[in-house]
C-alpha cells in the first residue's frame, strides 16, 4: 500500500515496485532522489506481488496488484509514475490508467542509449528474463542498437542476500559484453542492481547506464515539459 499521501502533483513522483521486497523500493528511491534532487520521490511496494520478478509467470502475477497501485497513485494526483521493474511489467496498461507520465526503468534506459546513438548490451539476472527484455527492446524499435542481452545468473534476491557473489557474476558478464559485443554502453538490467553500479563503472571502459537514475532524469524531463 502507499506509504504516504500525495500532496504536490507537480513534483511528487511515485516509484512503484511491482514485487513485494520493500528494501528494493527503498534503494530505488534513494538512487532516484540523488539523481534528481528537485523532485520528491516516494516508493510504493506491491505487497501482493511476488518477492521478485523473474520471467513471464512472475510478471503476470505482479500485474494486477501493480495496476491497482497505479490507479491509486493517479487518483491521488501523482505528478509522474515510474514502474520499478526492468521488465517494464504492465507498462502499457499502466500508461492508460493515468493522466501523468508513466514510464518504465527499462524503457528509459533504452531510449537514453538510443538518443546517444549508442549500441548497448544489457546485463540482467537470470536467463528466463532474456526473452522478455529482448522483446521489449525490439517492440519499441531499438533492435538495431542491441548487442546482446546477457544473463549473469545472479537471482534478483541474491543481489541483496549475497551482493559480493552477485557483483562478481555481473562484472564477469559486463567484461564479456565489452570484449565481444561491439558496444558503447552497458545497461544494468535489474532494479536491484543499483548496489553494483559503482563497481561496474569502476571497471568498465564503456558507459554504464543505471536504469533507475535514468528513469528519474527522464520523468523530470517529462514532468517539466508536459502541456
Amino acid at each position: 500500500m502507499p506509504v504516504r499521501a500525495l500532496s504536490d502533483p507537480v513534483t511528487r513522483i511515485v516509484i512503484i515496485n511491482p514485487n513485494s521486497t520493500a528494501s528494493m523500493t527503498t534503494a530505488m528511491v534513494a538512487v532516484a532522489q540523488a539523481a534528481v534532487p528537485n523532485l520528491d520521490f516516494v516508493g510504493w511496494t506491491s505487497r501482493l506481488g511476488p518477492p521478485s520478478i523473474q520471467g513471464a509467470e512472475d510478471g503476470e502475477a505482479a500485474k494486477t496488484p501493480l495496476l491497482d497501485l497505479v490507479r491509486t497513485a493517479a487518483a491521488e494526483g501523482a505528478g509522474g509514475i515510474i514502474i520499478g521493474c526492468f521488465d517494464d511489467t504492465g507498462l502499457g496498461e499502466a500508461a492508460q490508467l493515468a493522466q501523468c507520465p508513466v514510464i518504465g526503468i527499462g524503457q528509459a534506459a533504452y531510449h537514453f542509449a538510443a538518443l546517444r546513438q549508442w549500441r548497448f548490451s544489457v546485463v540482467t539476472t537470470l536467463a528466463v528474463s532474456v526473452p522478455i527484455i529482448e522483446g521489449n527492446i525490439r517492440a519499441i524499435g531499438f533492435g538495431a542498437h542491441l548487442g546482446k542481452v546477457r544473463a549473469s545468473d545472479a537471482a534478483v534476491l541474491e543481489l541483496e542476500s549475497d551482493p559480493e557473489a552477485s557483483a562478481r557474476k555481473i562484472l564477469a558478464q559486463a567484461d564479456c559484453a565489452e570484449q565481444e559485443d561491439g558496444i558503447d554502453a552497458i545497461i544494468l538490467g535489474c532494479a536491484g542492481m543499483v548496489q553494483v553500479t559503482h563497481a561496474v563503472r569502476q571497471r568498465a571502459t564503456v558507459a554504464v547506464i543505471d536504469p533507475v537514475a535514468c528513469a528519474a532524469r527522464c520523468i523530470d524531463w517529462l514532468v517539466q515539459d508536459r502541456p
